[in-house]
């Protein structure tokens, strides 16, 4: 039973880190700073709390430490969906932005699929089709292009967007297992946060006293608890699982949208919310049975 045991582990780190994720949207209109400012005190101060976390607990050696070079190219994948997301929100709407970096799930699987050896199963196929469906019923299918030009390159960066965020779920399954999860997460953001600096320069916006509460919970949740957790999850969850529970991470948007800001939902989004639940606990279920399979495999029979 440990296997399975463990493997429950890995789908809560994987679950909390999406609705972790989620609360990045509010936490920013909060802050009322640029999104540049937010990302990058985000990821720095996730940087920051990681750090302290290891010397606090004896374990220096894991901040002491060369993570890589792949660790920093993970790290600019999470910086880079991030800027690019804010990049396609300046010339689409932000419906077709977010539709298309949702497809990021979906295209890391397929790939992981083919490169990686993580077969994809008919219900996994099934599942993660039933998540990408119930996404797209939160949003209304409202997917609308108005033929500008402007149109045009809002998607392009959406799609680049969707294709760092993959990439950054796919480096993270490549990463030597003898980094340490911790220490790959906290470089990780530290190298986001690198990325992000010239673009918080160049703005150069000022940061009022009562702003840096909220710039400070953007560190702690969205950035150090929801990155570290899905740096872990990833190390042990197959890409498709992992995908299909990220679908939680708009959940929690729409949820704290509607008990916030008084943005109430219709049948359809709730009818996709608990589509996109329902896909998640099945994908759960399916991932701690066949842990639970192959721990039996393991152990010797009894003479």
């Amino acid at each position: 039973m440990r296997a399975k045991s463990g493997s429950v582990v890995f789908l809560w780190a994987a679950a909390l880190s999406a609705v972790f994720m989620g609360t990045i949207g509010a936490i920013s209109l909060y802050a009322g700073v640029g999104a540049e400012t937010v990302t990058f005190y985000r990821l720095f101060i996730g940087a920051l709390l990681m750090a302290a976390y290891l010397f606090a607990s004896g374990q220096r050696s894991k901040v002491l430490m060369w993570p890589g070079g792949k660790v920093l190219v993970t790290g600019a994948f999470l910086a880079g969906f991030v800027m690019f997301y804010i990049l396609a929100i300046e010339y689409t709407s932000m419906a077709n932005a977010v539709m298309v970096m949702y497809l990021a799930p979906v295209t890391a699987s397929v790939v992981a699929h083919f490169f990686l050896g993580e077969r994809l199963t008919t219900a996994s196929i099934g599942l993660i089709s039933f998540a990408l469906l119930g996404f797209a019923m939160m949003m209304e299918f409202n997917f609308s292009l108005s033929g500008r030009a402007e149109e045009a390159i809002g998607l392009v960066y959406a799609g680049c967007a969707m294709l760092c965020y993959s990439a950054f779920m796919l480096t993270n399954r490549l990463i030597d297992d003898r980094i340490h999860v911790l220490s790959r997460s906290g470089f990780q953001m530290l190298a986001g946060a690198l990325c992000m600096l010239p673009l918080m320069l160049i703005k150069g916006e000022g940061i009022a006293m009562a702003q840096w509460g909220w710039l400070i919970a953007a560190g702690l949740v969205p950035g150090f608890l929801a990155i570290m957790l899905a740096v872990v999850a990833l190390r042990e969850l197959p890409a498709a699982t992992f995908g299909t529970l990220a679908y939680l991470e708009p959940i929690t948007v729409v949820a704290i949208a509607w008990v916030l800001f008084d943005q109430s939902l219709n049948t359809l989004q709730l009818s996709g919310c608990l589509l996109i639940i329902l896909s998640g606990i099945a994908q759960a279920w399916l991932s701690t049975r066949k842990s639970g399979q192959k721990y039996i495999e393991c152990v010797p029979a009894e003479a």
